[in-house]
């Protein structure tokens, strides 16, 4: 099975304080893996340093390239694609113009190819087509991250990396979201969705790692690590035996 990333032993640290600890995990081409933990587990601090904003040491490969020194330009140019926590919308912009500053970095493949990008998610995100012209800050919060989706779409990931996808969310809206996760790998596009919903995610995942305190304590297969008593007791709100 072909890898789209590898990471081995990669730790980050913030000053004195190591915020991840030697993390090793991998993505398979066309899955869905996700990292599940609590607030502060250093959650945040992987994508980003998968993404080249953080400094940090260990190895990463990117389908078989290493990462070592590639800007963070250059990794969204390869493919990979971040959809922060906070959205990170352009506000003061109508819907939109945020979809094509999406589509940025593939200005060269000429107007028509951006257009029909922009059919393409309008196909799949009607209720943006519908406020195309509204300012982005206008969105209600479901509206925001299928924009923030939306809009990494259209640079044509490989490789989309999703912060907390159902943060602030309702729960109708959470189904909402994560049936469109569901239907994006339908698509090829690998992801890695790192989140504190773990019922959701694994619900949606093909493998899964549990990162507590910055080290990675638990991996397996979504539907074992559902199964594990640790993780019904401390991520699923059940007791094992109860459940």
């Amino acid at each position: 099975m072909s890898h789209v990333l590898e990471i081995e032993r990669l730790s980050v640290a913030y000053g004195k304080v190591e915020a991840l600890h030697r993390a090793s995990l991998r993505a398979a081409e066309g899955s869905i893996v996700t990292v599940i933990g609590p607030n502060g587990a250093g959650k945040t601090t992987l994508l980003g340093a998968i993404m080249g904003l953080l400094r940090s040491t260990g190895a990463m490969r990117y389908a078989g390239t290493s990462l070592e020194g590639v800007p963070t330009e250059k990794r969204v140019g390869m493919g990979m694609c971040l959809v922060p926590e906070r959205r990170e919308l352009f506000a003061a912009l109508s819907v939109e113009d945020n979809l094509r500053l999406g589509a940025f970095h593939r200005r060269s493949a000429g107007a028509r190819a951006i257009a029909a990008d922009l059919a393409e998610v309008y196909a799949r995100f009607p209720r943006l087509q519908e406020r195309s012209r509204q300012l982005a800050h206008t969105l209600s919060g479901g509206e925001r991250q299928m924009l923030a989706l939306g809009r990494a779409l259209m640079g044509k990931p490989r490789l989309l990396l999703l912060d907390e996808p159902s943060l602030g969310l309702a729960p109708r809206v959470v189904r909402e979201i994560y049936r469109i996760i569901a239907d994006l790998k339908r698509t090829g596009v690998s992801m890695l969705l790192v989140e504190q919903n773990a019922r959701a995610a694994l619900q949606v995942a093909d493998y899964g790692y549990v990162l507590e305190t910055g080290e990675i304590v638990l991996e397996g297969p979504s539907a074992d690590l559902s199964g594990h008593a640790r993780v019904i007791e401390t991520y699923l709100g059940l007791s094992a035996a109860g459940r």
